[in-house]
């Protein structure tokens, strides 16, 4: 079965932290290509998607949710408008290719998002379109206390 393993990312090229740092280690590609369009300037934007194949059946999808990488007296960085863009895109992409999806709480974590606010898009857009979702929570990290 093909899978995505979707990402969010920010639209200022910063690529170090969270989960990416798992992805960069198992496949050096999309960190790789995020790095590349970022600096041609195609097509990056809020709301654009990219997609990485990475294994025969397996992609990443580099999608950019997120304007910048702090919280402002705006709020926190992530945009739930862009992010309902790039879901919808995966989506379209996901139908073309009968792929699975597979991502963590995207957007919840340093964007500052609220899951209660992001698992309606995903169900809208996603699950409830016959695509099969997987979330997963990343494991925290040990340390001494």
């Amino acid at each position: 079965m093909r899978q995505f393993e979707a990402g969010k990312c920010n639209d200022m090229g910063g690529w170090g932290k969270g989960f990416v740092l798992a992805l960069s280690r198992r496949w050096p590609q999309p960190e790789a290509d995020y790095r590349d369009w970022h600096r041609s300037g195609n097509d990056f934007h809020l709301g654009a998607i990219r997609l990485v194949q990475v294994e025969p059946t397996l992609w990443v999808a580099n999608m950019i949710g997120q304007h910048g990488v702090r919280s402002t007296k705006d709020g926190p960085p992530i945009r739930y408008e862009a992010l309902d863009r790039c879901l919808s895109a995966l989506r379209d992409e996901a139908l073309n290719l009968h792929a699975s999806i597979h991502m963590p709480r995207i957007g919840a974590g340093l964007a500052g998002g609220s899951w209660d606010r992001i698992e309606p898009l995903i169900l809208q857009q996603l699950t409830e379109r016959d695509i099969t979702v997987t979330v997963y929570d990343l494991p925290q990290p040990c340390g001494l206390y």
